[in-house]
C-alpha cells in the first residue's frame, strides 16, 4: 500500500465520459484510483496480456495493481512508470486539433456521414499536423484492443500523441484501458446481470458506436497491425494475482476474455 497526499494530485484534460478518476504522481510513478468499479483490474489485465502480443514493450503502458491510501480512504487502483521524460508531454487529439484549427475534432468527425471517411479524416489531419507517418496503423492497434477488451472510452480526449519543447511529435504509448471489461459496476454494468447480455450494450466512441465496424474499417484501410499470443491459462494466472479485487469481479473478467478469445480467433498467432 502507498499513502499519497494532496500535493501529489494531478489533473488533466483526459477526462472520461463518465467522470474523472483520482490520479496522482509521486517519485516518478503515476497512480489511479478506481472510480466506478474495477478499472484498475481492467488496466492491469489488459496491459499484462498485451505483453503477450506483437506490440513492442514501449508501445503500451504497463500497469500494476496498488492499494492507495488518500486522506482517510483506501482505494484499489493501479500504478505505472511516468514515461514522460526529456520534456515530452501528452497532447490529446482533441487538443491538438483545437490548437491547430480552433475547432473540435470530435464534432468535425461526426459531420462526416461515412465511418470510413471519418477515420481517413482523423488520420490525415493528425499526420498533417504532426508529421507522423502511419497513424492509421496506430489507430488499427487501438481499435483492435478496444474491440477485444470492450474499451468504451476511446474518444478524442483519450487518444494522444507526444510533443516536446521543440514542437517535435512522437507516438504515445497506448494507455487508459480502464473502461474495458465491463469495469463500470455502478452505472452501466451491475454484477447482478449476465456478462453476455451486458456485452451487447457496450458501444465504441471514436468513429462509430460499433466496435467491429471500427475494427473492420481500420483493417480494410490499414491492415491488421497486432496479433495476440496469450491463452486462457495466462488470464487465469493473472487473475489469481489480483486478489485485492472480489472473486465476482475476477470471474466476470475471466468470462469476458474467454468469450472474446473465441470470437476473435483470427487475432491470435498460429504456430
Amino acid at each position: 500500500m502507498v499513502e499519497l497526499f494532496e500535493q501529489d494530485i494531478r489533473t488533466n484534460d483526459r477526462q472520461s465520459s463518465k467522470g474523472n478518476q483520482l490520479k496522482w504522481e509521486n517519485n516518478g510513478i503515476w497512480y489511479k484510483a478506481d472510480y466506478l468499479g474495477y478499472e484498475g483490474l481492467a488496466e492491469y489485465i489488459i496491459s499484462h496480456l498485451l505483453c503477450k502480443s506483437s506490440l513492442e514493450k514501449d508501445e503500451f503502458v504497463l500497469y500494476d495493481l496498488e492499494e492507495i491510501k488518500y486522506k482517510t480512504t483506501i482505494y484499489t487502483g493501479t500504478k505505472c512508470d511516468n514515461f514522460l521524460h526529456g520534456g515530452w508531454q501528452i497532447i490529446t487529439l482533441e487538443r491538438l486539433f483545437k490548437n491547430f484549427f480552433n475547432e473540435s475534432l470530435y464534432k468535425s468527425i461526426y459531420v462526416i456521414e461515412s465511418s470510413s471517411e471519418r477515420l481517413k479524416f482523423l488520420v490525415e489531419q493528425v499526420e498533417r499536423i504532426t508529421g507522423l507517418k502511419n497513424f492509421g496503423q496506430y489507430m488499427n492497434k487501438l481499435f483492435t484492443i478496444d474491440a477485444f477488451f470492450l474499451n468504451e472510452d476511446r474518444h478524442t480526449h483519450n487518444i494522444a500523441v507526444l510533443m516536446n519543447e521543440k514542437g517535435d511529435f512522437a507516438y504515445c504509448p497506448i494507455f487508459d484501458n480502464g473502461a474495458g471489461l465491463l469495469s463500470d459496476m455502478q452505472q452501466d454494468y451491475p454484477m447482478t446481470e449476465e456478462s453476455a447480455e451486458l456485452m451487447k450494450g457496450v458501444h465504441a466512441k471514436t468513429i462509430s458506436s460499433d466496435f467491429d465496424e471500427q475494427l473492420d474499417i481500420s483493417e480494410n484501410l490499414y491492415k491488421s497491425q497486432i496479433k495476440f499470443a496469450f491463452t486462457e491459462k495466462d488470464v487465469t494466472e493473472l487473475l489469481q494475482g489480483a486478489s485485492i479485487y472480489p472473486v465476482e469481479a475476477r470471474n466476470r473478467v475471466n468470462e469476458i476474455i474467454c468469450m472474446q478469445i473465441r470470437k476473435y480467433k483470427y487475432l491470435f498467432e498460429t504456430s
